[in-house]
């Protein structure tokens, strides 16, 4: 069920993408592959993102370093591109789950958060309310990662408003 989520996730933001004009996506393999969940490109402006997706029903959605490592890799194999980033794509559905087969309605929210290169790569878990978190050493320590205006229609939410 997981990862039927996962996988909805990633091909709705493929098409998303696909649906904007001068973009194209793909979704790029299984898990157990190292390769980022989607690549997206916009070639008439010069631009490359690699999306990890995440979604679930409960309240903080986590990313392992090693997740965000590879999508930075592949990001600096394109040089041609002068745009280039790595997208944290984070879908809270409208379900939470408070138990074992139990759920409560909430909000269905989407972020869409631009990893900073200059940061070290660590776990990091995104918060309902759409702040990021890094895991270092059983502490959690708040990132100020900037939010990805997409171009296409979303449920995005700015976690200023959220505030």
């Amino acid at each position: 069920m997981r990862r039927q989520r996962g996988y909805q996730w990633e091909d709705t933001i493929v098409k998303r993408f696909n649906g904007a004009a001068n973009w194209k996506a793909f979704r790029l393999g299984s898990p157990s592959i190292a390769l980022p969940d989607v690549l997206a490109v916009n070639n008439m402006e010069n631009i490359i993102f690699t999306i990890e997706a995440k979604s679930g029903t409960s309240t903080s959605l986590p990313v392992p370093a090693d997740q965000i490592e590879r999508c930075l890799l592949w990001i600096r194999t394109f040089d041609i591109y002068k745009k280039k980033n790595v997208i944290l794509a984070f879908k809270f559905l409208s379900k939470k789950r408070i138990g074992i087969g139990e759920y409560e309605n909430r909000e269905l929210r989407e972020f869409f958060k631009i990893w900073d290169e200059t940061l070290e790569i660590t776990n990091c878990v995104c918060t309902y309310d759409g702040k990021i978190f890094a895991k270092k050493n059983n502490s959690r320590e708040e990132l100020h990662l900037k939010e990805c205006i997409m171009p296409f229609k979303t449920k995005q939410r700015s976690s200023a408003s959220l505030k």
